[in-house]
């Protein structure tokens, strides 16, 4: 018997009622919905979580005690994100900061930790967190000179998902921070990372260049 079917059989009535109610067709909208009705329940989380399928664990995210995620803990979730696709992995770890890491200081903590953590999907979730502060519209930390120090110097040779989040963070200095601007066009045109990529009508690129362009245009920062 494997560890999934031994969890499957000592699975509460809760979360098998809650599970017949997640199918391929469930919407993000539609899970908000059962965790508003099911409020906070951390062994539930878990139960959804052992799972191991990526709509339970979406849903596990929204109802999991914030107080109760430690690094040990977080690094566990993350190990068990690893058997996800590539997507859904970036999904389930940008739900967990924007649903849970960003609502406590103690998990802020954790996140500002993350930029040399031997973990990819923390790294990214580093970078990511503080795009997050520039787009929300936030006046920016003072860390803005280093950081983007630091996206030039280990851009090129990060993962593909970590170095999404560094082009992204480059993309917010560059359209809030008219100082930076020509510095991060520049950084997108020597690293040419999604140059010529495809998008669809009405997303904007991730092609630095291009996307600071159109974003400043938007905001009329020009």
């Amino acid at each position: 018997m494997s560890e999934n079917e031994g969890s499957e059989m000592k699975r509460s009535s809760k979360a098998k009622n809650i599970l017949t109610q997640i199918n391929s067709q469930t919407k993000l909208g539609d899970l908000r919905k059962i965790a508003k009705d099911t409020k906070k329940d951390h062994e539930l989380a878990m139960e959804l979580w052992s799972t191991e399928e990526f709509l339970p664990r979406l849903l596990a995210i929204l109802i999991m005690d914030k107080k109760l995620l430690s690094q040990e803990v977080l690094d566990k979730l993350d190990m068990d994100m690893q058997t996800h696709t590539f997507d859904e992995r970036n999904n389930l770890m940008d739900w967990l900061m924007a649903n849970q890491l960003t609502k406590d200081k103690k998990t802020i903590s954790f996140i500002e930790s993350w930029e040399s953590s031997p973990s990819a999907l923390q790294r990214r979730t580093f970078w990511y967190y503080q795009a997050r502060l520039r787009w929300t519209g936030q006046a920016p930390p003072d860390n803005t000179e280093d950081l983007l120090a630091a996206v030039e110097a280990n851009i090129a040779q990060e993962e593909p998902e970590v170095q999404w989040a560094m082009n992204f963070i480059a993309g917010w200095i560059g359209i809030y921070d008219e100082r930076y601007r020509a510095r991060c066009i520049k950084l997108g045109e020597e690293t040419g990372l999604y140059k010529g990529e495809m998008v669809s009508k009405g997303c904007t690129p991730n092609y630095l260049p291009e996307f600071i362009a159109i974003e400043v245009n938007k905001r009329n920062k020009n």
